[in-house]
Formats: C-alpha cells, structure tokens, sequence
C-alpha cells in the first residue's frame, strides 16, 4: 500500500490561508453541531524541555491522530518547537490516507483560528492589527491577516525575527510591544511563559486572539483581565483544562456560563460581539477538528502535487 506523505511545503503548497480559514471555519461548525467528534487531547509531560501530545479526531468519513510536540526551548538548538506527524484514515474501512507533517499543519490551523475569532467577535469597523511573537504560528497568523486584506504590525523580543516575519509578508515591525498590543485585532502567540497582557490592558472595543497558552503552566494574560472582558474559547474542556482560562477557573473568578464557544457563535446558537465598546478575549488551545480540517483541504489538492514521496505499508 502506497501512502502519500505531505512534508511542510507541500502542505503550505496545497492549503493557502484563505482555503485554511474557511476549512477551520467549517469544521468548527460541524464539531458545534454534533457531526464531528473529538475526544480528549492527551498529554505526555516531558518537562522541563517539553511534552507530546496525541489527539484524535473523527468527521466527514476521515479519522485522524496528530503526534506532536511542544518544545520552547528548541530554537536555541537550532530545532523546531513544533514536530511531529498527522495521520489521516478512511473512517470506512481504516484505511490510512496520507501522512502530513504536523508542524505545517499545525501553523496552518493556528493563523487560521486566529484570524477567524478575530474577524467573527472583533469589530467589524477594526482598522489596525498586530501579532506578537514571529516564530512559526506567529508567522502563520501575520501571512493569514495578509490573505484577508491585512497588513499587521509584527513584534517578537528577537528583532530580527519580526523583521524576517514583516519583510517576507510585506508589513510592519511595531515599533515596541507596548505599539503593537495596542492594535484593534491582536493576535499573541508567544511561549506562555510570560504574561503580556496584564490587569486593564485591552482598551474597550479591543480584540485578542491568545493562542500560546496551549498546555499546562503556561498564560498569556492576566486572571484578572480574563476575568474583566467577555471570553470565548474553541472548546470549554479542553481551554478550561489547559488553556489561559484553566488559571481563572481555578481562581473561581470563571465559569463555564462566562464563557462562549466560537463554533456556537459560527451556527448561530450565541451571540457573538454585543457592542462596539465590549473588548474580546479568545482562547486557543488548538483542536484536533481544525488538523482533520486542514488535513482533508490538503488531500483535496494532493493529486496537484508533483514528486510527491509515498510511504510504503
């Protein structure tokens, strides 16, 4: 049996970021309205380095399992954070489909989601965006806000990172954290190791998407903030367990009627924004659902792809 693997440039060659949004989109109201399921992430703990992570999925006749890791220290070794692989299966007769690499499918699904929270509860008259952190998600989220007609503003603590980031992609470095935290639509995507948005930081009307608080111990903004501003979240299990919200749960300043699922808002069943003035907060910590979603976009094209290697089984 000859099974296709799609390394990193080919799946960057099969799923452009517009494709990406509208893939993430629809798997987020399959999973919303009961069509898709998903069941737990699990984590393997290798800390202090890092940890592995296995995560299944199922929908639309597809089963699929990423391997993957989270190594925040691996840059300085010349490594990626990111590594790991997606495996797609016929949910017919289990019949594996093709092997993905995980770490472009995970920038993918990260820009994605990202830039879809941003455009669903951030006000729609938004003039300015920005990221932070310009590492390979952070890089995925900029090259989104740029398919929909963005040019954010790029600041990372390595200068030379952001304006690697902001030169490719055309847009601009902020000229301090401080200038690009500011920014109608924010997207974060830094370790988690630091806090960046303290108490009273988003302004009203204000939007973020936090998408590096993504395993235990890590945050990207204050309980207290958390716990000012309405929140939204792609799944309640999985943030309130690992994400930014874990923190203001455990303080019991959240609960789960404080906060809203992004698919329930995509379907129709929550209401999104409810003023121009409400500043937004939506924790990521990244679904199986949206891999499956882009996984299955790429195999749409793989027929596209030329010299593509095969795994024999």
């Amino acid at each position: 049996m000859r099974v296709p693997f799609l390394n990193g440039p080919a799946v960057e060659q099969a799923v452009s970021p517009e494709r990406a949004v509208e893939a993430v989109r629809e798997a987020f109201i399959a999973y919303a309205r009961g069509e898709w399921t998903m069941p737990p992430k699990v984590y393997v703990p290798a800390y202090p380095a890092g940890d592995f992570r296995a995560m299944p999925a199922l929908g639309a006749g597809h089963a699929l399992l990423k391997w993957v890791t989270s190594f925040p220290g691996n840059p300085a070794r010349g490594l990626p954070t990111v590594m790991g692989l997606v495996l797609v299966s016929d949910a017919t007769n289990g019949v594996p489909r093709a092997v993905l690499d995980a770490g472009a499918v995970t920038a993918l699904r990260t820009g994605a989601a990202a830039v879809l929270a941003a455009e669903t509860v951030g006000r729609a008259d938004a003039e300015t965006a920005a990221v932070v952190g310009a590492g390979v998600n952070g890089r995925a989220a900029a090259r989104t806000f740029v398919a929909r007609g963005r040019r954010p503003l790029i600041w990372d603590v390595d200068d030379g990172r952001a304006g690697a980031v902001a030169e490719e992609l055309g847009c601009g470095v902020a000229g301090s954290r401080e200038e690009a935290l500011a920014a109608d639509l924010l997207v974060t995507v830094t370790p988690g190791r630091e806090v960046v948005l303290g108490p009273g930081s988003l302004r009203p009307g204000q939007h973020v998407s936090l998408m590096g608080a993504d395993g235990p111990g890590k945050a990207e903004i204050a309980v207290e903030e958390l716990a000012r501003v309405r929140v939204f979240c792609d799944d309640w299990e999985q943030a309130s367990h690992n994400g930014d919200l874990v923190h203001a749960v455990e303080a019991g300043v959240v609960a789960r009627d404080d906060v809203t699922e992004l698919g329930a808002v995509l379907v129709g069943t929550a209401q999104g924004r409810r003023s121009a003035e409400e500043a937004t907060a939506f924790d990521s910590t990244g679904l199986a659902i949206q891999d499956l979603a882009i996984a299955l976009a790429a195999l749409d094209r793989v027929d596209e792809l030329v010299d593509l290697p095969v795994i024999e089984l």
